[in-house]
């Protein structure tokens, strides 16, 4: 039987509590790690992830209007564009190339999701490759269990932390760098932004039955808490449930329900035996949005040297 690890407060000793608290608007503020730390949740670093969740409450206070939800679901769909092709794809496993615009467009793109910067997500990406399903894999199901591969390793005090030698390749970018340090500073703009639209639409359109509270809370913390726990069901669930069409070294899945959720990202085994490729449907049956949209940058010169699926890993795959 797997067992988590403990989620109980931190000792007393991290620190003051003002200094823990720079760690939301900072995070190079210095502090450092004792032995355990990745075994345990720092709840109050952990509190801005806490109350994004609670503020998805504010819709019963707000109401629903179609504008408001499609806002929900344009940024939902956008956003995870994002993290599929770009946090994961080209800076997690460079499977493609692009300019340094485009780079840093798709990045501040990317830390819209509310999931750290480009830097921090494929350090820790790479070190879950490295170390797939075993005790030195933070986000393990099969190791730790469901809850804590699913929304309690990255709330430890070491998974806070970027490790830049992992990324040695992506740190000479300052852009990329002040991304990573200030990690909050794109998501509380993308949610000014969207109360903003939502008053000037109250304001031009009042049939339109929305307004700054409801587009702030469908539009920013509802489509940002389901793009988190849509993403997420690739750490505790495609190591759990599907098929394996790949002999791999851990436990990973292809699961064409969570492929329709993550624009591709459910072809879990299929990534896991062959990482560098861009493409993760590896057959045409096997829908990959995400390889269609980066198909589609290609064919506008934004992005180039997309890397195949080889001929021998269609090979080796089981009938």
């Amino acid at each position: 039987m797997s067992q988590s690890p403990s989620i109980q407060p931190l000792p007393a000793r991290r620190g003051s509590v003002l200094q823990r608290m720079r760690l939301w608007f900072d995070a190079d503020v210095a502090r450092p790690l004792q032995a355990n730390d990745s075994r345990h949740i720092d709840w109050l670093r952990a509190l801005p992830f806490i109350v994004m969740h609670l503020a998805c409450f504010g819709a019963f206070w707000v109401g629903v209007s179609p504008v408001a939800v499609m806002a929900a679901v344009i940024l939902y769909t956008v956003r995870m564009f994002a993290l599929t092709g770009f946090y994961h794809r080209y800076f997690s496993h460079r499977a493609f190339r692009t300019s340094r615009v485009v780079q840093f467009v798709f990045a501040v793109i990317g830390a819209a999701c509310v999931q750290r910067g480009p830097l921090w997500w494929a350090a820790h990406h790479r070190n879950h490759h490295r170390h797939a399903d075993t005790s030195l894999d933070p986000h393990s199901p099969i190791v730790h269990g469901f809850l804590w591969s699913h929304a309690g390793w990255f709330l430890t005090p070491a998974a806070f932390q970027t490790d830049l030698d992992r990324v040695a390749d992506l740190r000479g970018y300052p852009e990329l760098r002040w991304l990573d340090r200030y990690d909050i500073a794109v998501p509380v703009a993308l949610a000014a932004v969207m109360y903003g639209v939502g008053v000037l639409l109250q304001a031009v359109f009042p049939t339109w039955g929305t307004s700054g509270a409801q587009m702030l809370i469908w539009g920013f913390f509802i489509s940002t808490v389901a793009l988190f726990h849509a993403t997420v069901t690739i750490n505790s669930l495609a190591h759990r449930f599907g098929r394996r069409r790949f002999s791999t070294s851990d436990n990973s899945r292809n699961n064409l329900w969570l492929a329709l959720l993550t624009f591709g990202e459910g072809w879990h085994n299929n990534h896991h035996f062959y990482p560098g490729s861009a493409r993760q449907g590896f057959r045409w049956w096997e829908l990959d949005l995400t390889w269609y949209g980066l198909r589609l940058l290609a064919a506008l010169g934004l992005v180039w040297d997309l890397k195949p699926v080889p001929m021998w890993v269609q090979r080796k795959a089981a009938p």
